[in-house]
Parts: C-alpha cells; structure tokens; sequence
C-alpha cells in the first residue's frame, strides 16, 4: 500500500525522511497513473526500508503541483535530504517506467547505512 500525502504531511513524510522518497504525483482522472501503479508497488516491495514511497493528489494538493512545477501526470520526483535528486515525467508506458525505476534502485540501494551509534557510549568512551 502507498503512503497517500498531502500538504499538511509533505514536510515530515517527504523532506525529513530519513531515507529517500520516491513522489507519485497522480490524479483519479490519471489513465496512465493508474496503469503504472502495479510497477510502483513492486518496486515497493523490492527497495523494502531503502527508499519509500508516498502518493499524491495532484488536484487536492494544488500549492505541492505548483511548487514542484508540475507539466504532466504521472510525475515522479525521487527526493533525498529535501532535495530533488530524480524527476521522471513524460515516460511513455510501463517500459521507460520500468527502466528508471531500476536506475533508481540500483543507485539507492544497498548502500552503507550511515553510523548510529548511541551518545552515552560515546560520551562512556569520553569519561573512560
């Protein structure tokens, strides 16, 4: 299941992820969206805890279609750190959708957690 959000969840669901987001901006009256999200759930299921992915209403969420420029639907934005790192619109069927997401998941996956460690070991090693 996609994560559906709107403007108000924006900020703590897209730009404070600790992991990278994958954006489906997509509308009911969508064809095309509806038709790719079988591959978007799969690829889901494949990056499991290593990038997530949220849904958003393009209509509903008018100021988020603005800000991100917004000239087609589906678009697909990968965000990392707030940051636009990917942008995919105007692909033309399962196929081109389907190669990209590979990309994406080849490059942001499997890659070395960042260390986290706790702040009272540290501070033990400190005192010792």
């Amino acid at each position: 299941m996609v994560l559906s959000v709107s403007e108000r969840t924006f900020t703590q669901e897209v730009l404070e992820s600790p992991i990278p987001v994958l954006v489906n901006f997509e509308a009911p009256w969508c064809g095309l969206c509806r038709i790719i999200h079988p591959l978007l759930l799969q690829f889901q299921g494949q990056c499991e805890d290593q990038i997530k992915l949220v849904g958003i209403n393009a209509d509903e969420n008018f100021k988020l279609s603005n800000t991100y420029r917004l000239k087609s639907l589906p678009t697909l934005l990968l965000i990392e750190n707030g940051v636009v790192r990917h942008r995919l619109e105007g692909f033309r069927g399962r196929d081109d959708l389907r190669l990209a997401l590979e990309e994406i998941q080849l490059n942001y996956t499997h890659r070395p957690k960042a260390y986290s460690g706790s702040k009272k070991s540290d501070l033990e090693l400190h005192l010792a």
